[in-house]
């Protein structure tokens, strides 16, 4: 799901980039110019499974797991920074059609390769965003849905199509304030885990002590249910011969709702405050663009 939501936005908002300067360079006859649009399209995917790649690579160079562990927690806080500034200060004016018509005028004229680099670099930072919300939350899950990933580009190239090679009105307004919520609950999750991760750091270091006070831990599982559990809430695994709780992080309900909101078997109080703390600012803010009051 969070491939699809966030392949599907990153997609759409590349898509009405090329679309729109597609159609003002066709519409003023520089077709030499749609070349280098093309051109500049392949060379930024490229770009952006390098960066991929590097990414990927240097995360796996790390051997020290207390390292790995710090490194996790950065990449985490700085992944939910760029996607709440990308959400809401860059995405309001990403699809502003007049003024990429302007910047294609200008490019155009200023040089002959001012198309190609305005729409490389516009597509780079695109797929750089995809790259770091992707690889952030494989992190997070341990997993990665190539059918959301595809289905998600795929969706956004089709809605791009329609829009400008067939010229249907499609309202693109409840597509990004569905996505953008989603991609809050995202950053909250992304932060909270980024957290989490900070306490292993520490712990591991044995900077503070693993007894930490947490508003709950249903992490272990248990050989055994005791008079105070309830058995509705427990799963019993024959092959661990183990008791796991319903809402593990690790089960199918669980693994669902770390993935989609960054929920953990066992927080400390800081991560929830901070959870809690980068939802209400990340919703506030999306109510003020998507809401009227």
């Amino acid at each position: 799901m969070n491939e699809f939501i966030i392949t599907f936005r990153e997609g759409l908002e590349a898509t009405l980039i090329v679309g729109i300067v597609y159609t003002f360079l066709s519409k003023t006859n520089m077709h030499e110019q749609i070349k280098h649009l093309w051109s500049a399209v392949i060379a930024a995917i490229i770009g952006s499974i390098a960066v991929a790649f590097l990414i990927i690579s240097l995360n796996n160079q790390i051997g020290n797991t207390a390292i790995a562990k710090l490194f996790e927690a950065i990449f985490m806080y700085i992944t939910a920074g760029l996607l709440l500034y990308v959400v809401f200060w860059l995405s309001k004016s990403i699809s502003d059609k007049k003024k990429l018509e302007e910047l294609a005028s200008k490019a155009s004229r200023s040089s002959k390769w001012g198309i190609f680099l305005l729409i490389f670099f516009a597509i780079l930072r695109e797929g750089f965003e995809t790259v770091m919300f992707l690889i952030s939350g494989v992190i997070q899950t341990g997993s990665f849905s190539y059918f959301g990933f595809f289905s998600g580009l795929i969706l956004s190239c089709l809605i791009g199509y329609l829009i400008f090679s067939q010229g249907k009105k499609i309202n693109l307004k409840p597509f990004f304030a569905a996505t953008t919520f989603c991609l809050v609950l995202f950053a909250a999750g992304m932060n909270a885990y980024g957290t989490h991760e900070i306490e292993s750091f520490l712990t591991k270091q044995e900077y503070i002590s693993k007894d930490i006070s947490r508003p709950w831990d249903i992490l272990q599982p248990k050989p055994e249910l005791s008079s105070n559990d309830n058995r509705i809430l427990y799963t019993y695994n024959d092959e661990k011969a183990k008791y796991f709780h319903i809402l593990h992080d690790k089960g199918a309900i669980g693994a669902f709702l770390k993935g989609f909101f960054g929920y953990n078997s066992n927080p400390n109080w800081i991560e929830l405050f901070v959870w809690i703390t980068t939802l209400i600012f990340g919703f506030k803010i999306w109510r003020q663009f998507y809401i009227k009051t």
